[in-house]
């Protein structure tokens, strides 16, 4: 019985040509080989599996061939040929993650010394370089600075950031990209046909996205399906031989969501669970379902590492869904994901989660399969037509055009829904024999202005019931003013000022800073200073925060204080923010600790000193 060989090693590419995805890594060396411009040092880095030292092995038996074609290798040399045997004395590789150590590294300097017996140059390759220990770095820093003319070095690793800077200034730095899932699909089907397997499209891509960008994990995942299988790779068992779900679930999921069928949806994440799929490998699955969806609706397909008949699968699902229900569903799934880790029960998040995700497709169903009788309130086409009804033209006086007149208020009640206009005209019986007919139609009186004056602020809570307030003035002038506008008025509200603001104002000032202090604690240290100028209210507050709060609260407090003074006009309010002297005990924390540190600065020393904290 022949001996098996993995994938891995079988298949693994000897020439620059058959590297997989890294065309321009492979590009680079080759101009490099030909024009003759070899560094001394080079640095390669990427995820696992993606060719680092496979590049490394081909570099150093192209740059040693002695009958190179163009940039590639022979295979006919003396020096190819023992390359190929395992026995060339020119090419030298070193575990970092086993010799680590200075001894190691004094160890490959005394080898560096010795010249090469076949070709130009004795090449160093250096895996998983990142686990030398500092000691070793520093004794390897001169000689990879300065080696002879015949050494180079290579130094592959997959954490590039754990590598000194000393090191990394002396290295040319290549990176490996991820292995794309295209190009995967195409090596697998290359080696699929080399071995006599038959493997669909499905499968190969399952294996390909289960890699991650790793064509070395996907050849191991290749030889672990064909164990399983056989000669004949279907999905369905190679999704059960790599305990993945397979695409299916998911496609099955997004149609039961589209119609709003949670029941079923439900009964579905059970028989994933029994399976022994977690919830947050079915969510994540899900979510990166409905964004290969949302992508898969226009130029953007591109981004969707799928091929042949699967690629044709979701652009035809992604043709029956709304970017609205996708949009909606990715941001539940993304919310969901991040609860997962503490949610006291994990199934009931990842139900009530799908759950939601279906009410997204029930409105989407309602909305489609509703009668556009019910979404735009028209009248019923279908329904039985009424005899025609000879009536002569009606008579309807010209309405008057109201004039109205703009008020800024803090809240606006909502417009009132419009009828159809069966309800507003009344329906007339018409008599066989009618010349002429006059419909009058009464007005609706206005409502009567409320003639008494707003009563005092007594609470903040009070106060925000309110909505139709204005400062300086009544609802009563208010409403006057809008139904009978002066002349020369206009269309325009205009700002009235009292010009005896300020003098009022300073009358009833101490009952005002008592009445504040007691309605708003929050707002002693800044209504204990409080002074008028004008029409104007100067205060003076000691953080961002506390002005803040007195914007928010700023209609509000100019309304008390200008029914409390009298004030028959528009107030204005100035904040400003300076250190200050508390006359009453303030109410917020930050404001204590100031007023703490004011009283007693060694009290702030012995803080900092301590790094203690208030409470």
């Amino acid at each position: 019985m022949e001996k098996f060989i993995v994938s891995a090693r079988k298949y693994r590419p000897a020439t620059f040509a058959s590297v997989v995805g890294q065309n321009h890594i492979t590009s680079t060396l080759k101009n490099a080989i030909e024009r003759g411009q070899l560094a001394h040092a080079y640095l390669f880095c990427g995820p696992r599996g993606v060719g680092k030292t496979t590049c490394a092995r081909i570099f150093a038996k192209a740059i040693n061939c002695q009958h190179p074609v163009g940039a590639e290798a022979c295979d006919k040399c003396d020096s190819c040929l023992s390359f190929n045997e395992n026995r060339s004395l020119n090419i030298h590789e070193l575990d970092a993650a086993s010799n680590n150590s200075v001894e190691d590294i004094r160890n490959l300097i005394e080898q560096v010394r010795v010249l090469p017996q076949i070709g130009q140059y004795s090449v160093f390759i250096i895996d998983e370089v990142h686990m030398l220990s500092s000691a070793a770095f520093n004794a390897f820093l001169k000689t990879l600075e300065e080696p002879p003319k015949h050494a180079i070095f290579i130094l592959a690793t997959t954490e590039k950031h754990k590598i000194i800077p000393t090191i990394l200034s002396r290295c040319q730095i290549y990176d490996f990209n991820r292995i794309r899932v295209e190009d995967a699909v195409g090596y697998l089907r290359y080696i699929a046909q080399s071995e006599g397997v038959e493997a669909d499209d499905e499968s190969l891509n399952l294996i390909a996205q289960k890699a991650d960008g790793g064509m070395r994990d996907a050849l191991s995942m290749f030889d672990k399906a064909v164990s399983f299988c056989g000669t004949k790779l279907e999905y369905h068992a190679v999704a059960a031989t790599l305990n993945v779900l397979d695409y299916e679930t998911y496609f099955r999921f997004t149609d039961l969501l589209l119609r709003g069928d949670y029941v079923n949806a439900l009964l579905e994440y059970d028989a994933v669970l029994s399976k022994g799929f977690s919830g947050q490998i079915f969510m994540g699955g899900l979510n990166q379902h409905f964004r290969d969806l949302l992508v898969a609706k226009g130029p953007a397909i591109s981004l969707i590492e799928y091929t042949g008949s699967l690629l044709e699968k979701y652009r035809q699902q992604a043709a029956i869904c709304e970017p609205a229900f996708l949009f909606g569903a990715i941001s539940l799934l993304t919310e969901a994901d991040s609860k997962l880790r503490t949610a006291s029960s994990q199934r009931l998040l990842v139900e009530l989660t799908l759950m939601k995700i279906s009410t997204l497709g029930q409105k989407k169903n309602n909305e489609l399969t509703a009668p556009i009788e019910a979404k735009y309130d028209l009248p019923n086409l279908d329904a039985p037509k009424q005899q025609p009804v000879a009536v002569a033209p009606q008579v309807v006086p010209t309405p008057q055009p109201t004039v109205i007149q703009e008020v800024k208020q803090p809240t606006v009640a909502p417009a009132p829904t419009p009828q159809p206009i069966s309800e507003q005209v009344p329906t007339v019986k018409s008599e066989p024999v009618a010349k002429e007919m006059v419909i009058e139609v009464k007005p609706t009186p206005a409502p009567t202005p409320i003639s008494e004056p707003m009563p005092a602020v007594t609470s903040n809570a009070e106060v925000k019931q309110r909505s139709s307030v204005i400062l300086g003035g009544s609802l009563a002038s208010l409403l006057d003013k809008v139904s009978n506008p002066a002349e020369g008025e206009g269309k325009g509200s205009t700002i009235v000022i009292d010009p005896e603001s300020e003098a009022k104002m300073l009358k009833v000032k101490a009952a005002i800073i008592k009445k504040m202090c007691a309605d708003r604690p929050r707002f002693v240290s800044a209504f204990e200073n409080i002074e008028f100028e004008g029409n104007v209210v100067k205060l003076a507050v000691p953080s961002d925060a506390l002005q803040d709060e007195l914007l928010g609260e700023r209609f509000w407090i100019l309304k008390g204080i200008a029914e409390m003074a009298g004030v028959n006009g528009s107030l204005d309010m100035r904040i400003e923010i300076k250190e200050m002297d508390f006359k009453l005990k303030p109410i917020k924390l930050e404001d204590r600790i100031a007023h703490i540190y004011k009283a007693a600065p060694e009290l702030g020393y012995m803080q900092k000193a301590l790094d203690m904290d208030f409470e």
